[in-house]
């Protein structure tokens, strides 16, 4: 075990330790960051319902000290429920420790830590989260501790479906299509889906190289020279590669049972497996993630021989096909109609492609330098460009030209601007409104924010400020991003940390079959749950249905409580970016 992970795992026992002596005793009312806080940061408690208190103490965690003391702000009430709330704001005190924040006539709070590196092994862990997503490759307990188990969906035996079929891949024919993530809390593996989750990993390495060079996590691929995310996009790359038609170059949306798989291990059931219809939506998304990848794997052309020129060509090829299909909806509906058997696993249905050609010209155009390509990201300059989800990815392009902009022809200037400038207007607009909040973050100044994943919109909301502080300089994008990582790790309404495994109160459930089925009593760790969800898809009996209440602890609800690779992306993103920045500040 090298040195990092030694700390990793030390760090981990003292949180948990003193998290679960202490939380008999804490009362759930004091929301807060439940792993900590840095020394120089911004520190931020909240006071949820009715109280009369009008100061607050920091105190040790033992309880024997008052080493802080402040005024606990006027009472707000919050956009998004009936929730008032006051908050603590302690950011001057800067001493390391562990502590717990106390209220008269409230009670104290869930410890935290004061500290360095505070999120260290939580972006480790969130990380190695794919890991345990890993499809047809057993995890062993060497790697995976208690949580081992065999070799899921080997896919070297799928199927052509009716609907994909094409010249000399006929129906039912048998290819081989191994690798990959498990896409969510089931066990298909969906282009569309993996193509933002890889974005948006692959954005975070090239952003914070030198910190993922040193991330480990603990898993076989850790002894190499390639760093640890790396290794995790290739493991799915890999995967999507088997997911191009050799012949034309089109890609097959997603590899799919034909109806979920119960709440078993995987590899437990036999259902047949099948890649099905092509689409354009897939097959640039494909692109994208195939260019990007190629301009960061050509740097690890020892390690990696060969692999970054078949991205490029892939990426090309995939292109090709998209202009001559540049409007073929994968519709499921249709596909049932016309075929056997029927498909009724996760549709990522997407009729509007404005924002694919976007994403996948800005990305062959960043690795290229092709003028087609931009050609193409001037025409769809006009198109709504809204925070990232798997059914928008226009953004993504964005942020791949804005990171490039010192490498591109001098030509591209005034577009990458016109880019500069629409982001850091949107995350001016956050800032702007976060004095109203009830729990002082960018995350909830719209109930259009609680959706389906909506704490994936808060990573998100994260990675566009982390990316207007890069553009800016400005310390207050980026402290404005720690608030939402603030929010995902308890400072809301519900008081969850909703990355199970860490914080005093964390998901227990999760709607994930290896969590649910492997005996267990404590979920695969690292995994963020999708959070409040008014929509209630799942028909579940939630105890609040306001919209940032609207989440239950169970694993039936798959509308608040699945974790997706999609949703853990950007967390890895916005907690390892908070983490590095703070390692620059520091110095």
């Amino acid at each position: 075990m090298n040195a990092y992970l030694i700390k990793y795992a030390l760090t981990v026992h003292i949180l948990c330790t003193s998290t679960m002596a202490f939380s008999q005793e804490a009362n759930g009312r004091i929301h807060l960051n439940q792993a900590g806080f840095y020394p120089a940061w911004p520190k931020i408690a909240v006071v949820a319902g009715k109280a009369d208190a009008t100061v607050f103490y920091v105190i040790t965690v033992d309880k024997r000290d008052t080493v802080f003391s402040g005024p606990l702000s006027a009472e707000k009430q919050s956009l998004n429920s009936a929730t008032v709330t006051k908050i603590a704001d302690f950011s001057a005190y800067t001493h390391k420790g562990n502590y717990v924040i106390s209220i008269p006539g409230v009670g104290s709070s869930y410890p935290f830590a004061i500290t360095e590196n505070v999120h260290a092994p939580l972006s480790a862990a969130v990380l190695k989260a794919f890991y345990f997503q890993r499809s047809n490759t057993p995890l062993p307990a060497e790697y995976a501790s208690k949580w081992a188990r065999p070799a899921g969906h080997a896919d070297t035996d799928v199927l052509i479906h009716p609907s994909a079929a094409s010249g000399k891949r006929a129906a039912n024919t048998r290819i081989a299509s191994p690798g990959g993530w498990y896409d969510a809390g089931d066990y298909n593996k969906y282009i569309v889906n993996s193509g933002i989750t890889m974005g948006t990993l692959l954005s975070a390495f090239e952003d914070f190289p030198a910190y993922f060079h040193g991330c480990t996590t603990g898993i076989a691929e850790s002894r190499d020279a390639v760093p640890d995310i790396l290794n995790e996009i290739i493991y799915n790359l890999r995967w999507m590669l088997t997911m191009q038609d050799p012949e034309d170059g089109g890609v097959y949306h997603k590899l799919t049972n034909a109806a979920f798989d119960g709440m078993v291990m995987p590899g437990v059931t036999t259902a047949p497996r099948y890649v099905v219809q092509k689409g354009t939506a897939a097959t640039l998304d494909f692109a994208a993630v195939c260019a990007q990848a190629a301009r960061i794997i050509k740097k690890f052309d020892n390690q990696l021989p060969g692999l970054a020129d078949s991205c490029i060509n892939a990426a090309l090829r995939a292109w090709d096909w998209a202009k001559k299909n540049p409007n073929l909806v994968y519709s499921q509906r249709s596909i049932n109609e016309r075929f056997d058997p029927d498909i009724s696993t996760g549709e990522y249905g997407d009729r509007q492609f404005s924002d694919e050609w976007l994403w996948a010209a800005t990305e062959l155009f960043a690795t290229t330098h092709s003028r087609p390509f931009y050609d193409t990201i001037v025409a769809r300059m006009k198109d709504p460009v809204p925070l990232p989800s798997w059914a928008n990815v226009a953004m993504l392009g964005y942020y791949s030209l804005v990171r490039q902009r010192d490498l591109l022809p001098g030509y591209s200037v005034p577009l990458v601007k016109q880019m500069r400038d629409s982001i850091l207007a949107i995350a001016d607009a956050y800032l702007s409104k976060i004095s109203s909040s009830a729990f002082a973050t960018v995350m909830g100044q719209s109930r259009r924010d609680f959706v389906w994943g909506s704490n994936a919109v808060a990573a998100n909301q994260g990675i566009l400020l982390i990316t207007a502080y890069f553009l800016s300089n400005d310390k207050k994008y980026v402290y404005a991003a720690a608030g939402n990582l603030d929010y995902i790790l308890g400072r809301n309404a519900t008081g969850y940390c909703f990355v199970t495994g860490a914080g005093a109160k964390s998901p227990m459930h999760p709607h994930h079959r290896p969590s649910e089925a492997d005996g267990i009593p404590e979920p695969v760790p690292g995994l963020l749950a999708g959070g409040p969800n008014p929509g209630r898809q799942d028909k579940c009996n939630y105890p609040f249905t306001e919209p940032e209440m609207a989440y239950i602890d169970e694993a039936c609800s798959y509308a608040s409580n699945e974790i997706a690779i999609n949703w853990n992306a950007p967390l890895v993103y916005l907690v390892s970016a908070i983490e590095a920045i703070s390692i620059a500040i520091a110095e």
